[in-house]
């Protein structure tokens, strides 16, 4: 049904909405075949942003016309023959280069225009999809990547991911959104869906009703991060498995229609949320939807980050599934068919991602788990990685991106390699690296939070550098990491890396996680050692 654009009178809009109000960011679609045909050469500039809408992005330098394409996966759930289309888009026209992402999303870079139908008519075959992948629209959403095979879930919730994420798909009604908009949707009860940090997030609760207990959901509103992240909110309401839709699209109508439109950056739903507040942010939500119940029994118990290493029992009797590192979250085209390939010879052929921008493979009878683990691609992909790899994420930086600073991806997995040769823990150490303020690799939730910047040298010449913070979680509501004062060169932040953990383990009380730790000594100890190491690092330059 049509809606009305009651924003499009206001003469304060920035010109990304008012290109909107023209031409709907989903009409890329209709015009890709005629740029396809006649090459990048024929794709107007001013066009190049509405790529955005199917998925892909003009990858760094955008001159050079080659695209990244991110394709959606709800809630890091692929069959085989989805993941073998994949790998094979990936080794036809992407350099084999196959990344997962945060959002449990897979990454190609290196495509070209020309080639984009047929990848489209690949995805289209096997019920896969990059629309709204990117763009202001709903991204891909994320669950629980152990939906329906997890003893620590309410119950599954796959089912309600695909009709949401189908309602979504290609909806002209929703695709004009303010800017970006990221929901999950898990009752996995570690918070694997990363709950605060969404826009939207259905989390796990139940509730006494007519006198019986009802699994359902929590609803929080108005996460994200970027250069100014915030923690979403809860609102005091119950929402049963049957409700999601419904509440779901009330309340992205009340971001497309209520949501900010002049100033780009201020423009995400949670800075409608910091305004309105969590009462009137519900009140409206019930003008939409009518009665909801209020809240009920949260059941969420902590948060796992994403992580799901070794083998472990599923809810089905006689199966496993098995949790990998993919270290910085990059494959190659030929590795993912090999686990394809091993999947489908020892379970049913499924591979999962997960937003630690690692895979899970579900679906193994316990009889075949040690055959599993033999094959050689698992020697790299590993069960039991080393600490810092295990624990590492990385945004895609200058490799490709246009808005990062500094490289990273490679950065971050060397980084790693040098911590665990020399540097042994009785606790994991979350680090993040990203490229730039908007944080994909979601810096404010590591322990060890890097952010890429560019640096004045004494004798003026610009460097890539990072700043660091320290102490992110999502446990118990969340935390954002807090920064250090200081930039290091690149060339230093090895070094300084080294120094600080070697400080933190020193210093540390037994079993003492890392973000335990900020939280007793508080940061200016750790301030004080990273003045100490700089000042060192200082004295060998001189």
């Amino acid at each position: 049904m049509a809606y009305e654009k009651i924003w499009s009178e206001n003469p304060k809009l920035n010109k990304t909405e008012q290109k909107k109000l023209v031409k709907d960011g989903l009409k890329i679609f209709e015009d890709i075949p005629y740029y396809a045909e006649n090459g990048f050469s024929s794709i107007p500039k001013e066009e190049w942003d509405s790529f955005k809408w199917a998925g892909l992005y003009l990858q760094r330098p955008k001159e050079d016309g080659y695209f990244m394409m991110r394709i959606n996966v709800p809630s890091g759930i692929l069959n085989y023959e989805q993941v073998k289309t994949l790998a094979g888009i990936c080794k036809d026209y992407g350099r084999s280069v196959f990344d997962i992402t945060t959002r449990q999303a897979i990454q190609f870079h290196w495509l070209t225009i020309e080639e984009i139908p047929d990848i489209f008519e690949r995805l289209s075959a096997v019920g896969l999809s990059s629309a709204g992948a990117c763009g202001d629209i709903t991204r891909n959403i994320m669950g629980n990547p152990l939906a329906g095979i997890d003893p620590n879930e309410l119950f599954d919730t796959s089912g309600i991911v695909k009709e949401v994420y189908e309602f979504f798909q290609h909806n002209e009604d929703f695709s004009n959104l303010p800017r970006k908009y990221k929901l999950s949707i898990s009752t996995n009860v570690k918070n694997s869906a990363h709950a605060e940090i969404n826009c939207v997030a259905f989390t796990p609760a139940t509730k006494i009703i007519n006198g019986e207990k009802v699994a359902g959901f929590h609803l929080k509103v108005g996460g994200g991060l970027s250069a100014r992240p915030h923690l979403a909110k809860p609102l005091d309401l119950f929402i049963e498995p049957h409700q999601v839709k419904e509440v779901a699209v009330a309340i992205t109508t009340i971001f497309r229609d209520f949501g900010y439109r002049e100033k780009r950056h201020l423009a995400r739903l949670k800075f409608l949320m910091a305004d309105w507040g969590p009462e009137k942010f519900k009140d409206k939500v019930l003008e939409y939807t009518g009665t909801l119940p209020n809240k009920g029994e949260d059941a969420l118990t902590g948060w796992n980050a994403g992580y799901f290493y070794g083998v472990h029992p599923q809810k089905q009797d006689g199966l496993s599934y098995i949790g990998f590192n993919v270290p910085v979250g990059r494959l190659d085209a030929d590795e993912v068919l090999e686990i394809a390939e091993i999947s489908k010879k020892y379970g049913d052929g499924e591979i999962r991602t997960c937003n630690s921008q690692n895979l899970i493979i579900p679906n193994i009878p316990h009889e075949n788990v040690d055959e599993l683990l033999k094959e050689d691609v698992f020697k790299r992909i590993s069960i039991e990685p080393r600490s810092f790899i295990a624990y590492s994420v990385s945004c895609t930086g200058t490799e490709y991106c246009n808005l990062a600073l500094v490289e990273t991806k490679k950065r971050m997995h060397r980084l790693a390699e040098s911590l665990d040769e020399q540097i042994a823990l009785d606790v994991p150490v979350r680090i993040h690296m990203v490229g730039c303020p908007n944080s994909c690799g979601q810096r404010q939730i590591a322990d060890i939070g890097l952010q890429g910047v560019l640096m004045r040298t004494k004798d003026k010449k610009m460097v890539e550098a990072f700043e660091i913070y320290v102490g992110g979680t999502l446990n118990e509501g969340g935390k954002f990491n807090e920064k250090l004062k200081g930039k290091f060169d690149t060339n230093q932040l090895d070094e300084v890396l080294f120094n600080l953990i070697s400080y933190f383990k020193e210093t540390k009380l037994p079993s003492e996680t890392f973000f335990d730790y900020v939280n007793r000594t508080g940061l200016e100890q750790l301030q004080i050692q990273l003045d100490e190491i700089s000042g060192r690092l200082t004295e060998q330059v001189s």
